[in-house]
């Protein structure tokens, strides 16, 4: 009986972010140039281009450092907006040709070419022809039984010349141990381990894959071994993203505005939202709120809400406070819906539900508040003494437990 092998492809565009920011990869050659950092945030530059980093500038050193190494270093503004929508349309690019996609950050998504043989002449080699065709710029294709190794190929790729690893699990653990261990920064779970490994003088894949799983595991926790496991082949299967229907509003602000006129702006695009017809009366369980700043670049932000919403003043109490957030005064204001839940039709109030699942309702409640404001975030009021004369000696505050 032959085993199905499953093959993946990592599509990679290197410095996606700061090509969206400086306007282009045309500025990229310009000279010197890097992401400058966010307003409110460490002073950590993000994505370097290749003249940067001859000068040793690198994404998440401090600035200061930076324009010391590299004097003539030029800062774009940092466009999180921007690259969430440039990036969300190379994956609606990917969708096109019939691939289910995973994707953690911009510049980096996977898919599963088994099913896509057929649609595109039988072949990989069709397959990637159709990746490059759809994505129409600079990228570099890798393909692999596993999303790590599929992303180290990929790395190892040229714009033109995609790169396949060997398919059987001794060659492809051969063709992994000698890279280094700087691609498991690439991999959230793993980017703390590379500077460890190294100053150990574990610098290349292969001695990771040769220490014992329980001296990892000690020393490192669940990111060990997983590391070991990424360094010999072998990976979590794909969870390709959900595709979604686009539900967005903007609303251009006539000056730049903060304060209470953000407020009614948000409010105004929450309404709109809501009345827009392909909802079809659906909740929204995640939103995504972003801005145009009058400095330059932009600001966005993800909320997920507790519970799928469609009341429109509650939705204004869980966003509002994220305004607080702009690091600068605001041209225009978008609000776009994530991640839709059932009818609203399907919500039952507070006063409507059974008395034990009431409870744990607001149990829940008062743990979150608690774990932002505090422990006297929420309090009952005990009557002491409600026949004396000093007010203060009526009434006393003790913790509320439901």
């Amino acid at each position: 009986m032959r085993t199905c092998v499953r093959l993946i492809v990592c599509a990679l565009i290197p410095r996606f972010a700061l090509a969206v920011a400086a306007g282009g990869r045309d500025a990229l050659a310009a000279g010197p140039v890097a992401v400058a950092p966010e307003p409110g945030r460490d002073q950590l530059i993000g994505e370097a281009s290749a003249a940067a980093e001859a000068y040793g500038v690198r994404a998440g050193v401090r600035l200061g450092e930076a324009l010391a190494r590299c004097p003539t270093l030029r800062l774009v503004a940092p466009d999180p907006a921007g690259v969430a929508d440039a990036w969300d349309g190379v994956l609606c690019a990917l969708e096109g040709i019939g691939a289910a996609v995973e994707s953690d950050r911009a510049g980096v998504a996977w898919f599963s070419a088994g099913g896509l043989k057929t649609l595109h002449g039988g072949s990989l080699d069709g397959v990637l022809a159709a990746t490059r065709s759809a994505i129409r710029g600079p990228v570099r294709l890798g393909a692999a039984p596993s999303r790590f190794a599929a992303l180290a190929a990929a790395g190892r790729a040229r714009a033109r010349r995609p790169e396949v690893t060997p398919m059987a699990a001794a060659a492809l653990a051969a063709y992994l141990a000698p890279l280094p261990v700087s691609l498991l920064a690439m991999r959230p779970e793993t980017a703390a381990l590379p500077d460890a490994l190294e100053r150990f003088g574990i610098r290349a894949l292969g001695a990771l894959a040769r220490i014992p799983r329980a001296a990892l595991a000690d020393r490192f926790g669940a990111a060990g071994p997983l590391a070991r496991d990424l360094a010999q082949g072998r990976d979590s299967p794909l969870v390709p993203r959900t595709a979604a229907e686009r539900l967005e509003e903007r609303l251009e602000l006539p000056e730049s505005a903060s304060g209470m006129q953000l407020e009614r702006g948000l409010g105004l695009l929450i309404d709109r939202l809501l009345a827009r017809r392909e909802r079809r009366g659906r909740t929204l369980r995640a939103a995504v709120l972003a801005a145009v700043l009058v400095e330059g670049g932009t600001w966005r932000t993800r909320v997920t809400f507790r519970e799928p919403l469609s009341d429109p003043r509650r939705m204004r109490l869980v966003l509002a406070p994220r305004l607080a957030e702009l690091p600068a005064p605001a041209d225009v204001l978008r609000l776009h819906a994530e991640g839709f839940g059932p009818p609203a039709g399907d919500q039952r109030t507070l006063l409507a539900e059974p008395a034990a699942r009431r409870a744990a309702r607001l149990r829940e409640a008062v743990r979150q508040t608690r774990s932002v404001a505090g422990p006297d975030a929420a309090l009952r009021i005990i009557p002491v003494d409600p026949d004396s004369r000093v007010p203060e000696r009526r009434l006393a505050l003790a913790p509320w437990d439901p």
